[in-house]
């Protein structure tokens, strides 16, 4: 499966989507176009429909993973992993921060295995009252 760069014309799906899995956590279609087209960021997509995405932002020897999402259906498969790797070629270098819901195991466990640490929370982030994990992985050339 190929990952590509996401374009204009990926902003409906990839709202869609990111509605279907975030629920009221998730970007507005205008966020997302943000996102996926704004200046420092880094958007990817994979699949045609969609299966996934990945969006980061790049602000000095900073990167943060503001989204990684892979449809139900095609979980399991690699794409979280091919999604990351995309997003970590522009970050080379760069250490490379996220926030996570701590509820989410799953999604800590594969940042975990990915080179992630937890170097932070934050309370009550989300709006199930959930708290963020800030996890962090050191630059890599």
């Amino acid at each position: 499966m190929t990952v590509r760069p996401a374009t204009a014309a990926d902003v409906a799906a990839v709202a869609a989507l990111d509605r279907d899995l975030f629920g009221p956590d998730a970007w507005s279609e205008a966020q997302v176009a943000e996102e996926l087209l704004g200046e420092d960021r880094y958007a990817w997509v994979v699949g045609k429909p969609l299966h996934g995405y990945v969006v980061t932002r790049t602000v000095g020897d900073t990167t943060d993973l503001h989204r990684i999402a892979v449809h139900p259906d095609h979980r399991r498969a690699g794409l979280a992993r091919v999604l990351l790797a995309a997003a970590a070629s522009p970050a080379a270098g760069r250490r490379m921060l996220l926030e996570v819901s701590a509820r989410n195991t799953g999604a800590v466990a594969f940042y975990a295995a990915a080179g992630f640490v937890e170097i932070g929370r934050r309370r009550g982030y989300y709006r199930d009252g959930s708290d963020a994990l800030v996890m962090q992985r050191e630059a890599r050339r």
